[in-house]
């Protein structure tokens, strides 16, 4: 009876906690699914080395969940899912602020976990980690307001209506914009994986610095609209969910390419 009172409680908390994280859930897994769905004979076979069977969407969102945890270890980990900027950059200053940024945020986190996995002497346990996190983090690159103002914490501190509800701008393009859809992870992923090969490769294209100045530029036209409008609701969703998807969509394919090149 404890051990059901226990998991119980977990769950509970699970389901709260994973409503303010990044993506959400249900985002997070979206770039997984697409991913795992471009991934090389080669790299699937290297990846399924580490983690087994199991799909990459069961650990997208381990690099949220793992905040919980009181080691030292992880809790340094927490300035890795984002990487505050200046706004209006152009790609050159951009650039030159990703190289000089500190060794603790999204790009270099990111550049490190890529590089890792061709350390001979990394343990099974830490490359699955690192897995984890990497599939997490490219997931978090694709999110605008994780590559947007240190001031208001990426939008954390602007608040919003959300059909009446109080939100705040961050969550609104986390979880509230894709958990509105009410689509499973993998019904996203197959609605949003329609490109052609061509296609695919363009997207794939450019570099990890090039893939945040996106999300940089997006979060600009984003805090632009909500000092317009803070009531947000249908016209909202009609001007931007589009451009929510094309992020996980984006985020998938080039996860893929990341996992290819790393494991393939």
């Amino acid at each position: 009876m404890k051990n059901i009172l226990k998991s119980l409680i977990v769950l509970a908390m699970t389901l709260q906690i994973s409503s303010v994280f990044a993506w959400g859930s249900t985002g997070h897994r979206v770039v997984a699914e697409v991913a795992e769905r471009h991934l090389t004979k080669k790299a699937k076979k290297n990846i399924q080395k580490i983690i087994g069977n199991q799909k990459l969407a069961y650990w997208a969102n381990w690099g949220d969940f793992i905040k919980s945890d009181p080691h030292d270890e992880f809790k340094k980990l927490g300035n890795s899912h984002f990487i505050n900027t200046n706004p209006h950059l152009p790609w050159a200053d951009f650039q030159l602020a990703m190289e000089n940024s500190s060794e603790e945020n999204l790009y270099k986190t990111v550049l490190r976990l890529e590089k890792s996995f061709a350390e001979k002497e990394l343990s099974l346990e830490k490359k699955k980690q690192n897995l984890y996190m990497l599939i997490h983090l490219i997931g978090d690159a694709h999110q605008p307001m994780h590559v947007s103002r240190a001031e208001d914490q990426g939008g954390n501190k602007i608040e919003v209506s959300w059909f009446g509800k109080k939100s705040n701008i961050h969550r609104v393009w986390d979880s509230d914009l894709i958990d509105g859809e009410k689509y499973s992870y993998t019904e996203y992923a197959t609605v949003l994986d329609i490109l052609s090969k061509n296609e695919v490769k363009q997207v794939q294209g450019g570099t990890l610095a090039s893939w945040l100045y996106e999300s940089n530029q997006l979060s600009d036209k984003i805090y632009a609209d909500v000092e317009l409008n803070a009531n947000l609701s249908y016209s909202y969703i009609y001007n931007n969910i589009y451009k929510a998807e094309n992020c996980m969509l984006r985020g998938g394919l080039r996860l893929a390419k990341i996992l290819n090149d790393v494991f393939g």
